[in-house]
């Protein structure tokens, strides 16, 4: 196999989570919409601001990529929704899709042979695309351990057993 195709299969795998931890969907799978405004012992942030914030990071992050003049949030204002805020059903389960969506946006730009990982992005010549993606990756499983502890302090049970 040739060296492009084993990074792009690699890095889609670590972008798609499962290898080394939980996945994101199992992490979120059957989360009692009754525990997602919880507020943990020492946790400063709920479940469901923590799942808004990985959409946000991810968000900005693809933007960063894709599209030149992008202005990303103020930092750290902008990546976390405000501390009092709580989510319903609906928001929670919101969240979710468009983190999915992004993910998958990920993962398409990373299977696309025609993404060159490794030249500067045109409009930030500090960065590539490889490091990006390699950001998402890293964030989102950092953040789904994080998920992980909270459903063990909450002893909420995954399909897996936790």
């Amino acid at each position: 196999m040739k060296p492009d195709a084993v990074i792009r299969e690699q890095l889609f795998a670590l972008l798609r989570g499962g290898n080394a931890h939980m996945s994101f969907d199992e992490v979120v799978e059957k989360f009692p919409l009754g525990k997602i405004n919880a507020k943990l012992p020492n946790f400063t942030y709920t479940p469901w601001r923590l799942l808004e914030h990985m959409r946000i990071v991810q968000w900005d992050i693809l933007e960063f990529v894709k599209t030149p003049g992008h202005v990303s949030p103020d930092y750290p204002s902008g990546y976390w929704p405000p501390e009092e805020s709580t989510a319903t059903g609906p928001q929670w389960k919101k969240t979710i899709t468009a983190f999915r969506a992004g993910l998958k946006s990920a993962q398409e730009l990373v299977k696309n042979p025609g993404t060159d990982f490794f030249s500067p992005i045109p409009h930030a010549k500090d960065y590539t695309v490889f490091r990006e993606m390699l950001l998402i990756a890293d964030h989102n499983a950092y953040h789904i351990g994080e998920i992980a502890a909270m459903r063990r302090v909450m002893n909420i049970r995954s399909a897996s057993g936790w």
